[in-house]
């Protein structure tokens, strides 16, 4: 019997405010270039206020969502849970969301008073894309937040990696895990940023535990995870680590372990304007792939096509026609 979501993700929830700056800028205001960095709420709103003159484009964000958005244009189901507050940005947040027809645990659980998280995207030239993050109540995403329904209605949950640096983030990832494998469902995780992966690599591995199903990351949260160097002795460790895996290389595609052999993913050559959101649109693509029977060869170049196309404009997410155009280019 199929269920009614072939995603359920579980993640911060921001609103994305996109920026194109100089490296200068970021230089002066002391902003570590290509990082994802947590800041406090007057941190922010001085570098807002910086850079207030020029437009900035609003989404709802947070990596987590971008994927399960990326899974719904093409076509996929998905759910999402994740903690905004009672005011005026979560209220886009929602819609944002229902505009996307995605359900979230918000349509059977209040809000609570606070302010919703978001995230400074700034973007640089070399399409690199810098982050500074206020999370605002999405950092006080909890169990409380794990709609266990959601989860046996899933073919997979999908776990956002910036909740492991938070205790409370942590357990929320713990039962989401516990309560998908108590239901024969799949889990999959993503190690979200480098940065992130170097301070936290222990709530990691007792996230992963040598049992999730699926792992994304790219070269450098594989090398900083398993402690290597060299890319070929990352992925063979990580055999260990999870039962397959992906990791995405840039402009060199992508690698993937189906359990028992390599697949290599060819790239798109494209000119990269900006790679915010390009993984977590190639995990969107990607479980879509999965979950609707493309394969994992099919479902990696349907992701690197997703992929190269999120790079080569601005903004993390595809438009819902294009995102039809990448699955008719795929047949």
């Amino acid at each position: 019997m199929s269920k009614k979501h072939n995603v359920y993700g579980i993640g911060n929830a921001l609103v994305d405010l996109e920026i194109k700056v100089t490296p200068e800028f970021l230089q002066k205001h002391e902003v570590q270039k290509g990082l994802m960095t947590l800041v406090d709420e007057e941190t922010q709103h001085r570098l807002i206020g910086a850079i207030d003159h020029q437009k900035t484009e609003k989404k709802s964000g947070g990596s987590a969502a971008n994927t399960v958005i990326a899974v719904s244009q093409f076509g996929g189901k998905a759910f999402y849970s994740c903690k905004v507050a009672a005011d005026e940005f979560g209220d886009f947040y929602l819609k944002d969301m229902e505009d996307a027809g995605i359900p979230t645990n918000f349509d059977r659980q209040q809000r609570e008073e606070g302010i919703t998280g978001k995230c400074l995207v700034m973007i640089t030239e070399d399409a690199d894309r810098t982050m500074n993050t206020y999370l605002g109540i999405s950092s006080g995403l909890s169990t409380n937040e794990v709609d266990e329904q959601a989860i046996k209605d899933s073919e997979c949950v999908y776990l956002e990696g910036y909740l492991a640096a938070a205790e409370e983030g942590l357990a929320a990832m713990k039962l989401a895990k516990k309560i998908a494998e108590g239901n024969n469902v799949k889990t999959a995780i993503t190690l979200s940023d480098p940065s992130i992966v170097h301070a936290f690599k222990d709530n990691f591995k007792d996230v992963i535990g040598a049992s999730v199903d699926l792992l994304f990351c790219n070269e450098e949260e594989a090398k900083a995870f398993t402690g290597k160097d060299n890319l070929m002795e990352a992925r063979e460790d990580l055999k260990q680590e999870a039962k397959r895996f992906v990791i995405t290389q840039g402009r060199n595609g992508a690698m993937i372990f189906d359990g028992d052999t390599f697949i290599d993913i060819e790239p798109y050559e494209v000119k990269a304007v900006d790679s915010n959101g390009a993984g977590d649109m190639f995990a969107g693509a990607f479980l879509y792939g999965i979950t609707n029977n493309l394969g994992f060869a099919n479902a990696g170049k349907l992701a690197s096509l997703a992929g190269s196309k999120i790079v080569s404009q601005y903004g993390p997410r595809l438009k819902w026609h294009e995102a039809q155009e990448i699955l008719h280019q795929l047949k």
